[in-house]
């Protein structure tokens, strides 16, 4: 995707990318270990963000 992109789409993006990081560890120590998954993680070579 080129560099020259619209500013809303811009901000998307980087609400998403903002989003992608793992769940914290300290959130995995004080649930047991239950979550340990994100929902909205995403690899961006494997799958295109939801609309």
């Amino acid at each position: 995707m080129a560099s020259n992109k619209p500013f809303a789409k811009k901000q998307r993006l980087l609400k998403v990318t903002k989003q992608n990081r793992r769940v914290p560890v300290w959130v995995m120590l004080r649930t047991n270990r239950r979550v340990n998954s994100h929902p909205k993680r995403h690899m961006w070579r494997r799958s295109k963000l939801q609309r």
